[in-house]
């Protein structure tokens, strides 16, 4: 097991795709040594060829699963002399329809990968963050929808929401120890989960889809440097930021103008 010294060690879930493999590929140019993890071999193993075996170690891990995102953040830790200067958990699962139309097990699969999954990763991380403390950084994927509960994603809004509060409450129990923790905050990011959904939001068509996974990695470099709570991701999301704190009232008879008129459009943006 090779004990490596670089500029610093990250591990990042959902590391096989969009966000998760743009951030992999910002920090490993940064010299620091990254951990990922997806659901399948390929896509790990083909980012830790194209980025280097000596900055990337690719993982098998589902984040449903407590014990083997353990063992791969164990495992990583080990690698980098038993510290992990910085984890993000990133893997998160969206499906866009009206509420009556996403099946339960839908709504199952947000709440364990963008919940569950957020908290495994975290408490995985948190034994080896406290040997890097002071400076340690827990970053977590949040998202506008977290600024007010967004239609036509309900769930997964909600999911979200427990990311912010999750993020600023143990940003609190644990900056006394040197550890800092937040959340990434942006709207609709460029990634297939984005593009390749069967039925699109009607906030879509207004809002555009602007950002870049390119964009989010270099955030989530800024915040592991950074000691903030919020951190977001371009023009749009800092407008929805303060659209909210300014006028939260009309935020509601807004989206609902949205949908009419996308029902008189057809209905889902596709």
């Amino acid at each position: 097991m090779t004990n490596r010294t670089m500029n610093g060690s990250i591990f990042i879930t959902g590391a096989g795709g969009g966000i998760g493999t743009a951030t992999a590929r910002f920090f490993a140019a940064q010299g620091w040594h990254v951990g990922g993890c997806d659901l399948g071999t390929a896509a790990v193993e083909s980012l830790a060829v194209a980025i280097g075996r000596e900055r990337f170690t690719p993982y098998v891990a589902d984040v449903r699963d407590r014990a083997a995102v353990a063992r791969a953040v164990d495992d990583f830790a080990a690698r980098c002399g038993g510290r992990l200067d910085a984890v993000f958990a990133n893997a998160g699962v969206l499906f866009m329809a009206p509420d009556d139309q996403v099946t339960p097990a839908q709504k199952d699969l947000q709440v364990d990968v963008n919940v569950k999954g957020v908290m495994h990763t975290f408490d995985a991380a948190l034994p080896h963050l406290k040997r890097a403390a002071p400076g340690a950084h827990m970053v977590a994927m949040a998202s506008t929808s977290a600024e007010y509960g967004s239609p036509h994603h309900a769930v997964y809004s909600a999911t979200k929401f427990f990311v912010r509060g999750y993020t600023e409450a143990l940003d609190i129990e644990y900056r006394p120890q040197g550890i800092n923790v937040c959340g990434i905050y942006v709207a609709y990011v460029d990634t297939g989960m984005v593009r390749n959904a069967e039925w699109k939001a009607a906030s879509i068509e207004t809002m555009g889809v602007k950002a870049k996974p390119e964009d989010v990695a270099a955030t989530v470099w800024k915040a592991v440097h950074g000691r903030r709570a919020h951190w977001r991701v371009g023009f749009d999301a800092k407008l929805s930021h303060y659209a909210v704190r300014l006028f939260g009232s009309w935020v509601a008879p807004i989206y609902a103008r949205m949908m009419r008129i996308q029902q008189r459009a057809g209905g889902a943006c596709r």
